[in-house]
């Protein structure tokens, strides 16, 4: 039996559309909380009651804290899109590198920058 050693161009195709587009989305709104990581400093300055100022700021601090990790996350997802995206120009894109085998059409369209197969990624949790 002769196993497919890889997807061919055109599914390649298809999954590149998919991480593009993932990817432009991803950009947009990584963005998007940069500018309200960045705003919040300019906001709270009008305030002139002193009882509300400590609570607003303990409020505005966690949530720029949410943000920032949001951007995190955010940022890292970009940069495993991105790196998907060489492994489709490299023609190594959709294969496990736990088992060299090649990764479900499903789950690279639902988690286009997966490196593991859901078998490698079950056995990583046993």
């Amino acid at each position: 039996m002769n196993e497919t050693l890889r997807y061919s161009d055109a599914d390649l195709q298809e999954f590149k559309e998919i991480i593009l587009n993932k990817l432009s989305s991803a950009k947009d709104e990584y963005h998007n909380l940069v500018g309200q990581i960045k705003h919040d400093d300019d906001n709270g300055t009008d305030d002139t009651a002193s009882a509300y100022v400590a609570i607003d700021d303990g409020s505005a601090s966690q949530q720029k804290e949410s943000v920032s990790q949001l951007a995190s996350r955010l940022q890292r997802f970009i940069e495993n899109l991105e790196n998907a995206l060489v492994r489709i120009e490299n023609k190594t894109y959709g294969i496990c590198r736990v088992t060299g085998k090649l990764i479900s059409k499903e789950r690279l369209r639902a988690v286009p920058h997966t490196t593991q197969s859901i078998e490698a990624k079950k056995n990583q949790y046993r």
